[in-house]
């Protein structure tokens, strides 16, 4: 395994630590060609660059190879869905964003710019990200809640000829695939096998569920703080979960504790609790992916006295279910392909890389690599890519 870690010590995250490492913003504009002549200068502005600008204005397609945009992503929030913060409003979200923009620069080569939206309404916030698109190659959307993110999301992605992708719902989709996969293959089991059940319809919750299903699994149930979702539930259905109703719970279960009967995998993805009455329910040695963070779902302890495989959203656990693995090198690939959309198939493709990094090492506590290692995201752009160009019409590649 490769990483580029260092000796930690929880100790060391104190305030002063924490507040002198964000002071003065985490992020910086450098250039990326020298200005130390006149010659320089009257290259990278003026004169020169008159000569660029008439040339994109008469062929657009010029566009990202003579600029930045094409190699920039843009992280974008309006602060209200943030880590387990809640709604914090868009500059108390700048921090997040910024270190996002981090992780982009520290994996791949790509830029990042961070961008906080003083707007909630879904037409709004969707005409300003519109307006700005031009100026990127592609849009993470990040920290936007649900169920407006969904919209959100579509209606960009429909809109634009650039990808658009909200990390909350499919970055974790892609990672959590990733480690089910895996935990499979330790224990002989089957995908189409497994009945699993989802606790949490929010944003990743629908969109786990989604990717698992086109992964190949057929039995999900999935919970939210009502119950089961199912078409008949009393009180009815928002449109987003009244669609995955459609297509999950086919053993039409409507009782909470009976989703438990015979489960094979857990996946939290709330702030609920699992107590031991229910594991006791599920199939004999489980999958445990207790998701929520700081406190998840199910105590470490107890997960380990019932469960095949545990996987958790703290970094101080084995299995940590972490975005970072997905994120950086989807978009690399994305923007190697000149990809106009993120699809399934390159969803799919960035989840089996990164499963695939774990190799002969798989083991209960090693089923998902670390996010520090540094042969995820190579490995995760190059398969994205990879997917992006078979998707590609003739005319595309070739323009």
């Amino acid at each position: 395994m490769t990483y580029f870690d260092l000796p930690f010590q929880a100790d060391e995250l104190t305030d002063e630590a924490i507040f002198a490492a964000h002071e003065g913003g985490k992020l910086a504009v450098t250039s990326a060609r020298p200005l130390r002549s006149r010659h320089d200068l009257s290259l990278a502005y003026t004169p020169g660059v008159a000569r660029v600008c008439t040339a994109i204005e008469e062929d657009p397609s010029l566009y990202p190879r003579y600029t930045g945009a094409g190699r920039t992503v843009a992280v974008i929030s309006d602060g209200t869905a943030v880590l387990g913060l809640g709604n914090i409003g868009p500059q108390a979200a700048m921090p997040v964003m910024e270190g996002k923009c981090q992780l982009f620069a520290s994996f791949v080569d790509v830029n990042a710019i961070p961008i906080v939206v003083n707007e909630t309404d879904p037409d709004k916030l969707i005409a300003a990200i519109a307006a700005i698109a031009s100026s990127f190659g592609a849009i993470n959307l990040e920290d936007i809640s649900a169920p407006r993110c969904f919209e959100v999301e579509r209606r960009l992605d429909e809109m634009l000829d650039i990808p658009v992708f909200h990390d909350d719902q499919h970055g974790t989709a892609i990672v959590l695939t990733a480690g089910i996969k895996n935990a499979c293959k330790l224990t002989g089991r089957n995908l189409s096998n497994l009945r699993i059940v989802i606790s949490g319809a929010g944003a990743a919750g629908i969109a786990c569920c989604k990717m698992l299903l086109e992964a190949g699994v057929k039995d999900i149930i999935l919970l939210d703080s009502q119950g089961v979702i199912h078409p008949q539930r009393e009180g009815g259905l928002i449109p987003v979960k009244a669609e995955i109703a459609e297509i999950t719970n086919p053993r039409r279960v409507t009782d909470r504790s009976q989703a438990f009967d015979g489960a094979d995998v857990f996946i939290g993805l709330s702030r609920g609790h699992v107590g031991e009455n229910l594991l006791q329910r599920m199939a004999p040695k489980p999958f445990l992916f207790s998701l929520a963070n700081p406190d998840p779902e199910i105590e470490p302890e107890l997960a380990q006295q019932y469960a095949s495989v545990v996987a958790t959203g703290r970094s101080d656990l084995p299995n940590q279910i972490n975005n970072v693995l997905a994120f950086p090198g989807i978009f690399q690939g994305a923007l190697n392909a000149e990809a106009r959309s993120i699809t399934p198939a390159m969803k799919l493709a960035a989840s089996e890389a990164i499963a695939s990094i774990v190799g002969e090492e798989l083991a209960a506590d090693y089923i998902i690599p670390s996010a520090l290692d540094t042969r995820v995201a190579p490995a995760v752009a190059a398969a994205v890519e990879k997917a992006a160009l078979a998707e590609q019409p003739a005319s595309q590649r070739n323009a």
